[in-house]
């Protein structure tokens, strides 16, 4: 089995600031939510980081993820719905990375009206060029787990993350 080391962190200290300000309230939900919520943090911060020099936000990167995982160019709409940004924030993203020449938008052929958002290859080289690091970032926060553990792991966040889109609908 993977490292065992149980010594406080983060959450445990919000945990006994809480107890201490709250004491009749159960914080137990922050020992997952929290540390969830500190982990994204953690790892958005660096992907941020490392974005910086590619002259992209994380949330442009994640539009141009979007698009290189599809199998066709996407509307606006579905990238909306996949990057869970506003449909603005798409647009003005769009905009931008139009402009600096990784995407690029084509007309849709049954609905004049709508557009289609397309990777250009500039776009696609670069998401070939980050996506391997941030998997190796992520990879490397899962340091100390075996294969067991992270997909027990896996298996649980899956029922968390379904919870959660349940109770968002």
């Amino acid at each position: 089995m993977g490292d065992t080391d149980t010594s406080p962190d983060f959450v445990d200290g919000v945990r006994v600031e809480w107890a201490r300000t709250y004491p009749h309230v159960d914080t137990s939900p922050i020992e997952v939510i929290g540390r969830v919520n500190r982990i994204s943090s953690l790892a958005l911060h660096q992907l941020d980081r490392a974005l910086a020099p590619s002259g992209v936000t994380r949330v442009e990167f994640e539009i141009l993820c979007a698009l290189a995982r599809a199998d066709r160019p996407l509307r606006a709409s579905e990238v909306t719905a996949v990057t869970m940004t506003s449909g603005a924030s798409t647009t003005k993203h769009a905009d931008r990375l139009t402009r600096i020449g990784l995407l690029e938008r084509l007309p849709f052929e049954r609905d004049g009206r709508v557009v289609l958002l397309q990777l250009t290859p500039a776009g696609r080289d670069l998401v070939d060029a980050e996506l391997p690091s941030r998997i190796e970032r992520d990879r490397r926060l899962l340091d100390g787990l075996d294969e067991h553990e992270r997909q027990a792991l896996a298996d649980l966040l899956r029922r968390v993350s379904r919870n959660a889109e349940a109770s968002g609908s």
